[in-house]
């Protein structure tokens, strides 16, 4: 689906992974330390630890995932903020569906936009770096040289919005009711922390089973820290029909139940002046409204019902971008180019499915999808082809492999595709015409090596007698657009693609529980090759909702765990990381659809923002309400 997907950049994997779990998953983090040579006295004595009490300690305020950190202890503010941006005003943003739940960490229902906010973490990530994190809740991280453990202390003047210091217990609260009350994935990733314990007020301990760096890390990294005293006697996996207490720059001000939902900056927020902080949540009320689809929520922005439109439908950005408002110079439309790394966006196999369980099969399907013709037609040559999991970086498999990769492929040559050695993968290329006729014989060959073939109009398996209908999962009517193009070429092989609408909240349900045989999704863009591999590809998390395609394969599980165990080696990312992307391109496990590299962002007039965007984002954050401008807006858009 065009509109959920290509907003997917790879900042959205880790809010995804955050949604999931709760806590981001994402990459074991290098550290900016400086080096002390003193330990805690609050630290037990181990068999483990013992063995390093003479060893030099670790102490850091910055947590790296990936090269080295731009800012320096004590640093003013990011680059890409105004430190004097004005606080005021009002910004009113549209989502489609609905919700149902404040409760972003429930197993169940859907919650609101902007719940994924109503807590701070203890390190926030800069946006103008690949995996950076600095100090907001937490003051400082102490550990070993081998990540047995490590000491969180967290600052003293940290507050809830209820006035409660937020504690060490409140940590230990935390881990303990993710490992209860969380979904399966978490306490698969988590298993090797053995405990999560209050040394200090304001210090928390976390002991390893066995050291595991990358564990230890990603568990500190982007830990959003919950009141105990508000949830120890509620469920952490039902819904929320009231707003909780939450502890960052906006708490809930009003909503009205699936409509929307209002937030206001907090006055006496404790953390406003840290340099985490300082140039961001500028709006005083941020705002979220429901629509019933894309269609509406278009026409609503042009009639001036809400502010800011990220554009991902070529065709409305095209053609629908025009009326008195823009002739008037109040509405602004924009192209702001960018180099992020982008989503796989793509027809997504089950590959739990007995009938897309053959890669021959799903190459098959690859000669179906007609790009060129779709992009001139339906796209106003908009986009790019996508072929790689990690489009827009070097990780990119291109060529054949070097010889490095072959190194990294050598132990398991025997279980990945033997395309892998000798051919670049390319999606399958047409003249645009719409006529496909020489892709279509390929596409049959394959279902014919694969046991079907065409009986009467109708592709039939040859065992079973069977006729090849499935059905395409979606929740949007802008994705039953892009698929019949698709669906049409299918029906040319004799195959009967259906396609079935749901809301939101069903398309949520049926994903969690794999009840699906395609969905027009994508898989998170990955600026590097991190261990958040593991939970979209690794058989250990089959059942995670980000591992679409249900994939459980040795050899992926091989290249995944490997890089998740060379993160301290940039070095052996670059060929793990462009093999792990040959294997994943040569099984076949999408569809692969299209990307842009530039924001499409319309806005009514009335924002300014700082000089410079952050690298990695289009940094809304960052911006506030200019007075002039406003005050020249119809009075419904001041």
């Amino acid at each position: 689906m065009v509109k959920q997907c290509a907003r997917r950049t790879f900042k959205g994997v880790r809010q995804q992974l955050s949604q999931l779990i709760g806590l981001s998953l994402c990459a074991g983090v290098l550290v900016t330390a400086t080096m002390a040579h003193a330990t805690s006295g609050e630290t037990p004595t181990t068999p483990e630890n013992a063995a390093l009490s003479s060893s030099p300690i670790i102490e850091s305020r910055t947590l790296v995932g990936f090269g080295t950190a731009k800012y320096p202890d004590n640093f003013p503010h990011f680059d890409y903020v105004n430190p004097n941006a004005p606080k005021g005003g009002k910004v009113v943003y549209a989502q489609v569906g609905t919700f149902d739940s404040f409760n972003r960490y429930a197993s169940r229902g859907v919650s609101a936009a902007g719940s994924d906010t109503i807590y701070d973490p203890l390190f926030v990530q800069s946006t103008d770096e690949i995996d950076s994190y600095y100090p907001l809740i937490a003051e400082k991280v102490r550990y070993p040289e081998n990540y047995a453990w490590m000491e969180v202390d967290i600052n003293p003047n940290a507050r809830f919005h209820d006035g409660e210091p937020i504690t060490a217990e409140d940590v230990a609260f935390t881990f303990d009711k993710f490992m209860k009350e969380g979904v399966a994935q978490y306490k698969v990733y988590f298993k090797d922390v053995a405990s999560v314990k209050a040394i200090k007020p304001l210090t928390a301990r976390i002991e390893m089973k066995t050291p595991n760096r990358e564990v230890l890390l990603a568990l500190v990294q982007g830990m959003s820290v919950l009141p105990a005293h508000y949830w120890q006697d509620k469920n952490l996996s039902e819904p929320l029909n009231t707003p909780p207490v939450g502890s960052s720059a906006y708490k809930i001000k009003n909503y009205k139940p699936g409509q929307s939902v209002t937030y206001e900056l907090v006055p006496s927020y404790w953390a406003k002046d840290l340099p985490v902080n300082v140039g961001r949540h500028n709006f005083q009320q941020v705002q979220y409204d429901y629509y019933r689809d894309e269609t509406v929520t278009l026409e609503a922005f042009k009639a001036g019902e809400y502010d800011i439109r990220e554009e991902n439908v070529a065709k409305f950005w095209a053609t629908m971008y025009q009326g008195k408002n823009f002739d008037n110079g109040y509405i602004i439309k924009e192209e702001i180019p960018h180099q992020i790394p982008q989503t796989m966006q793509a027809f997504v196999f089950n590959t739990q499915r007995s009938y897309f369980s053959d890669p021959r099969v799903r190459e098959a399907f690859s000669y179906a999808m007609d790009f060129e013709w779709m992009n001139k037609s339906l796209f106003y040559n908009q986009y790019s082809r996508s072929r790689s999991f990690f489009q827009n970086t070097e990780y990119e498999a291109k060529g054949l492999p070097s010889s490095q990769e072959l190194t990294v492929l050598a132990p398991i040559k025997d279980k990945v595709p033997e395309r892998v050695f000798n051919k670049e993968y390319q999606p399958p290329v047409t003249d645009g015409s719409g006529r496909i006729r020489t892709q279509l014989r390929q596409a049959l060959a394959l279902m014919k090596s694969a046991g079907w073939e065409v009986k009467n109009k109708v592709m039939t398996n040859v065992e079973t007698g069977e006729p090849f209908v499935f059905e395409l999962l979606m929740y949007s009517p802008t994705t039953e657009r892009l698929a019949i193009p698709f669906q049409k070429n299918l029906k040319l092989m004799g195959i009967d693609m259906r396609l079935r609408t749901v809301d939101t909240t069903q398309y949520i349900k049926r994903l969690r529980d794999r009840d699906f045989d395609m969905v027009s999704s994508g898989y998170g863009a990955n600026a590097y090759p991190s261990p958040n591999l593991l939970i979209a590809w690794n058989s250990q998390f089959i059942d995670s909702t980000y591992n679409t395609a249900g994939v459980s394969d040795p050899a992926i599980d091989y290249l995944t765990e490997q890089i998740a165990q060379q993160q301290e080696h940039p070095e052996k990312l670059l060929p793990l990381g462009r093999a792990l992307d040959r294997v994943l391109q040569w099984h076949f496990y999408v569809v692969p659809q299209w990307h842009i590299s530039k924001f499409r962002v319309a806005t009514w007039d009335k924002f300014a923002r700082p000089a410079v965007r952050p690298k990695y984002s289009l940094g809304k954050d960052t911006w506030w309400v200019d007075p002039e401008k406003a005050a020249r807006l119809p009075e419904k858009r001041r």
